[in-house]
């Protein structure tokens, strides 16, 4: 089934757009990454579809629900991380453990426990003791404790180190193995790729793309750096084939909009010291994207 789907939703702030005609929809058990820079709309698509905000226009749905109308029976399937995480001073991880567990009205004592020894959090510490690092830690260990359908996290690895953020990645893992389904919200093209099956691309509010990540590949066109012999100039402007990014002395870097053997076969007759031609990288696809500001196909 789809855990996710909005048709056209919209939410506007007075004449400022928010999302404007999202139309999106996630299937059960996915690891799906929602990519855009700060400012982009993905925590405003997240709060819609928690039902901390009212649409403007169009519709959200989550489990077949109305992410509105639905908001509470919603919210005991969901575990959520905000990006903006505050938790009560005076609390020990393990107080917050049995609080939010009351508010569940379920123990959630044993799984914490267990997500605490995998991420290396002591529960005893207050969390006014606790550096921003274990802060994220206590919030993730929050939002899975009672194995939620869908989790739903806002930029999940902030202030974590390199160590935890694999053991987040592993875990993660484990649960959509498990059916579970993960809404991956990250500016950060990295561990999107490392993690997720599948990508949504959001720009100024809109939804520019959508996708596997094989089929994003596909659109991405290839990073080449050339670096001419020393002395010498570039006998020609760039063929048509590529496309010049930056011209640095005797380097250049470019992007390559044709087959591979176009690019070897002119390069044979210049005066190049160097070629290198990297895989396709959604970083050049998201460059162009956000940097650019036009479809890359």
């Amino acid at each position: 089934m789809e855990v996710i789907v909005t048709e056209s939703l919209t939410r506007r702030y007075g004449r400022r757009i928010g999302i404007k005609e999202m139309s999106l929809s996630v299937p059960e058990g996915s690891l799906f990454g929602f990519l855009g820079p700060n400012g982009a709309g993905k925590t405003t698509t997240i709060r819609v579809l928690l039902g901390f905000l009212r649409p403007t226009r169009g519709r959200a749905s989550l489990f077949g629900l109305d992410c509105w109308r639905d908001s509470r029976r919603i919210k005991a399937e969901v575990g959520y991380l905000p990006g903006d995480l505050r938790l009560y001073s005076w609390m020990s991880g393990a107080e917050a453990l049995r609080l939010f567990g009351s508010i569940r009205r379920r123990d959630l004592v044993r799984e914490g426990r267990e997500l605490a020894e995998s991420f290396d959090l002591d529960l005893g510490v207050k969390v006014r003791n606790m550096s921003r690092g274990m802060r994220q830690k206590l919030g993730l260990i929050l939002a899975m404790a009672h194995r939620p359908r869908l989790l739903m996290l806002d930029e999940p690895t902030a202030s974590l180190d390199p160590l935890m953020q694999e053991q987040l990645r592993l875990h993660l893992r484990a649960l959509a193995r498990a059916g579970h389904t993960i809404f991956f919200s990250s500016h950060t093209l990295s561990e999107v790729e490392q993690l997720c099956d599948r990508v949504a691309i959001l720009r100024e509010g809109r939804l520019v793309a959508d996708a596997t990540l094989e089929e994003m590949r596909r659109y991405s066109r290839r990073e080449v750096t050339i670096r001419w012999k020393s002395g010498t100039e570039a006998a020609q402007d760039p063929p048509p084939f590529l496309e010049l990014q930056e011209r640095d002395g005797e380097n250049w870097t470019c992007l390559l909009a044709g087959p591979a053997t176009d690019l070897v076969r002119w390069a044979s007759s210049q005066p190049i010291e160097d070629l290198s031609i990297g895989r396709p990288d959604l970083e050049v696809l998201f460059r162009r994207y956000y940097q650019q500001g036009r479809d890359p196909s």
